[in-house]
């Protein structure tokens, strides 16, 4: 499989979208529900609310590994932004569905502090977004080797880019 990577920056922004034939109740479940987020992202664990921390695991990633979350924003079933990390390395990120007709979009946004690594950080993102797509979907999961480090020029040489 050879995926197109859709990400784009926008000054310190890395913009993704997907799409889905759903309601944004449905597909807002599958961002915000332990259960549903372990299908494609890992489950958290907590109580969950703006200013709270949650514990979360990345199921995909070596080791499995678990850390905290921070729920900035939470606007049901429209708006949800969290954050992770510490000082430079902190990570700031929000998902905003917009429905029209029974079709959702998603916008993942990435607010970066620096656009270093933005060649293994985009393909991740267009990874764990196509793993929502196939757990909603119900078709395999894909495989990160098809997007790293295949797409990495891509997020690259739009370091400077004033599109």
């Amino acid at each position: 499989m050879s995926p197109t990577p859709t990400g784009r920056l926008f000054g310190s922004d890395l913009v993704l979208t997907r799409t889905f034939r759903a309601g944004i109740d449905d597909v807002w479940a599958s961002l915000t529900e332990p259960e549903r987020t372990a299908r494609w992202f890992g489950p958290w664990e907590g109580d969950a609310g703006p200013g709270r921390t949650i514990k979360v695991q990345m199921v995909q990633e070596e080791g499995k590994p678990w850390f905290d979350m921070t729920v900035d924003a939470c606007e049901p079933p429209a708006r949800l932004a969290v954050s992770a990390g510490e000082d430079d390395g902190r990570w700031f990120l929000e998902m905003v569905l917009i429905e029209s007709a029974g079709v959702t979009e998603l916008t993942f946004t990435q607010h970066l502090t620096s656009t270093d690594g933005i060649g293994e950080v985009g393909p991740g993102w267009e990874f764990y977004l196509d793993a929502l797509v196939a757990a909603r979907d119900g078709i395999p999961m894909p495989s990160f080797d098809d997007y790293y480090p295949s797409m990495k020029e891509h997020f690259e040489r739009q370091i400077g880019d004033p599109r």
